[in-house]
């Protein structure tokens, strides 16, 4: 079986917009509660340094509230109870909510509105939960903490667990449909099309798939980016690109969003691995060391561990470049939230 590498390339060949609206961005340093981001201007009557603050903690705290209420109120306790309970359990047990966060600033990116934005910011949110139920099934990861608490099948049992996880993939799209509002039908049609794409057997299955059956072998890094890529990556990558389309982005903006998500995504997924062997389940909040436990190919394993960092720190490079061309300002939260995944602790 052949296995393509696409981590991070841009390769669509699209007209670049004119040097004069454009400002490149570029790391200064990075702090914790207020970050700086350091740009340079491409018009030469404002040549220099451009310096704008950006708080990220103050706007993953802001915008995390407003998914949290949004999820609350699209997911409500009623009739079937149980089904409800075990989906809310999972869905507001907290968590970075990584996914949503790159839905808004993308969609902001563009010049959209975060309103138009939250139903495929939550819309994301379920379907990662769902693979999370899904993944920690006794026939899967057989985990029974995660984000601090008890499982959902260690709580309601494993029937119940599978249909929550039904459950909130099916509403997923359900909701992007019906509480969509202000943009074009054909890019809400279009952004429901992504978020199918990310989680299907082209998507998030697919790399859970090659997972499984590569477990307890040895694994190059074409198939170890793979399997990354689809079970991590995608569902990354179609919450930034769906941000981006119910902004109104154009081509070359969702493309360069896409792009930026991909490396951000792996990412992810090599922190996590990172962490998995450096991090306690207690600081982790989920079980530390199941993958060495398991016999799985991560990256610390294939790279060594310093290899590994030196990784993550390309895809951050990587990721960055793709923002360049876009209002620094704007650009600000997708450029901290890079930094933030690649330099998180749990």
């Amino acid at each position: 079986m052949a296995y393509a590498t696409a981590a991070c390339a841009y390769s669509t060949n699209l007209a670049a917009k004119p040097a004069s609206s454009r400002r490149a961005a570029g790391p200064a340093g990075f702090r914790p509660m207020v970050a700086v981001v350091r740009c340079v201007s491409t018009r030469p009557e404002t040549a220099g340094l451009v310096v704008e603050k950006f708080n990220l903690k103050e706007y993953m705290e802001e915008k995390g509230r407003k998914v949290n209420e949004a999820l609350d109120l699209a997911v409500p306790l009623r009739h079937p109870e149980v089904i409800h309970r075990s989906m809310r359990h999972s869905l507001l047990a907290g968590g970075k909510r990584v996914r949503p966060l790159l839905a808004i600033a993308s969609c902001e990116l563009v010049g959209g509105d975060e309103k138009a934005a939250m139903p495929v910011a939550c819309a994301s949110e379920m379907i990662h939960t769902m693979s999370l139920i899904h993944d920690d099934l006794p026939c899967m990861d057989n985990d029974d903490l995660r984000r601090g608490q008890p499982t959902n099948h260690v709580v309601f049992g494993e029937d119940t667990a599978i249909l929550a996880g039904d459950a909130l993939l099916s509403f997923a799209f359900e909701h992007v449909a019906t509480s969509t509002f202000g943009v074009a039908p054909e890019r809400v049609v279009r952004a429901i099309v992504e978020l199918g794409n990310s989680v299907g057997s082209e998507g998030l299955v697919a790399g859970q798939i090659v997972d499984i059956t590569c477990e307890g072998k040895v694994v190059d890094k074409d198939v170890l980016e793979y399997i990354h890529i689809h079970k991590t990556a995608r569902l990354l990558e179609a919450a930034a690109v769906c941000g981006a389309i119910v902004g109104g982005g154009d081509e070359e903006e969702v493309a360069r969003i896409r792009s930026y998500a991909r490396c951000v995504g792996l990412l992810f997924q090599v922190v996590d691995d990172i962490l998995d062997v450096t991090k306690t389940s207690e600081e982790l909040g989920k079980t530390a060391g199941k993958d060495l436990a398991s016999d799985k190919t991560t990256y610390p394993k294939l790279l060594g561990l310093d290899g590994a960092r030196d990784f993550a720190q390309t895809l951050v490079r990587k990721a960055e470049g793709e923002l360049a061309v876009f209002d620094a300002a704007r650009a600000a939260p997708l450029y901290h939230l890079a930094r933030y995944i690649a330099y998180r602790q749990n």
